[in-house]
């Protein structure tokens, strides 16, 4: 039953689940929308993703120490990902945008030239997932949410 003993392991596993539940009150914040879609959904506000591998790093870092050679992989590991997350993960969600508009401009002459026949918007294309990447701010703050979840955890659990 090593697996539950596995704090790391919990550690990121519970900044994932935090962090994808806190996106849903926080796009409240600011839309005054509820948007459930958001507990399962990539992108947005805190990184799940960053809060994932800063929570692991921390947890690793505390029961093994900044000198073990598996922190020091965890540590190479979270840069990697959140550098990513960043990097060519938003790079995509941005060539999502242009896109899904140059499907809709083509829809939309398509719908001039022939007169379309009259169909719902859903039907005739799909879009493709524009919010796969993070802000930076996004994934410092993931990072922040996995480390401090990590660390809370830790302390709570060793009292």
């Amino acid at each position: 039953m090593d697996l539950f003993l596995n704090f790391p392991l919990w550690f990121a596993l519970t900044a994932i689940f935090f962090a994808q539940f806190v996106k849903v009150p926080l796009h409240f914040i600011v839309t005054k929308k509820w948007d459930w879609s958001l507990l399962t959904s990539t992108g947005g506000m805190p990184s799940s993703h960053s809060a994932a591998v800063a929570a692991l790093s921390t947890g690793i870092a505390l029961q093994e120490g900044l000198g073990s050679p598996l922190f020091a992989v965890s540590a190479v590991f979270a840069i990697i990902v959140m550098f990513d997350a960043t990097g060519v993960r938003r790079q995509a969600g941005e060539h999502a945008i242009v896109l899904n508009q140059l499907t809709s401009d083509f829809q939309r002459f398509i719908e001039e030239a022939k007169d379309w026949p009259e169909k719902p918007e859903h039907e005739k294309r799909d879009e493709l997932k524009e919010l796969l990447g993070h802000k930076p701010v996004e994934v410092f703050f993931g990072g922040l949410t996995g480390i401090g979840l990590a660390l809370i955890l830790y302390y709570f659990l060793n009292l």
